[in-house]
């Protein structure tokens, strides 16, 4: 292979490799919604926690996502809220124990990408350099709504 053959080829694999990026992340998840801040609790929408496809112009199909990040403009990083059980949620603010980079969510997981630390649903550690949970905070059903208390953020 000459040197234009090799630049063509790898000219192509960043082509390949930047798009097949973009195809997976249209295959994310990830739901982030705007909190609503009331004093000092987070309010949300149990529905928040629904998608809705329509397969027939009757018939809808609602499936639960297992978790959500909420954010406010108020709120220094976000907080993911997993849905563990119907009426069971855990919410972690997603600030890393370890140096306090903001974590991102994969699935059942929050990840450091400055130091791969890793965190459970529950927020504790699962990969250090952290060896500290994360903080969480209480959560409760009231009226359709998820109710996050923020007290000493």
């Amino acid at each position: 292979m000459n040197r234009n053959e090799f630049i063509k080829n790898c000219g192509y694999a960043c082509l390949g490799l930047g798009t097949m990026g973009l195809l997976l992340e249209g295959c994310n998840s990830q739901k982030m919604i705007n909190a609503e801040l009331v004093g000092d609790v987070i309010r949300i929408p149990l529905s928040d926690f629904e998608t809705r496809k329509k397969l027939h112009a009757n018939d809808d199909i609602i499936s639960k996502t297992s978790y959500i990040i909420a954010q406010h403009p108020k709120i220094k990083f976000p907080i993911c809220v997993y849905r563990l059980a119907d009426n069971t949620y855990s919410a972690l603010y997603m600030r890393c124990s370890h140096q306090g980079a903001e974590l991102t969510a994969f699935g059942d997981k929050l990840v450091c990408a400055a130091h791969g630390s890793e965190f459970d649903q529950y927020g504790k550690v699962q990969n250090a350099p952290a060896d500290t949970p994360l903080r969480t905070f209480p959560t409760t059903i009231e009226h359709q709504y998820l109710i996050i208390s923020l007290k000493a953020i």
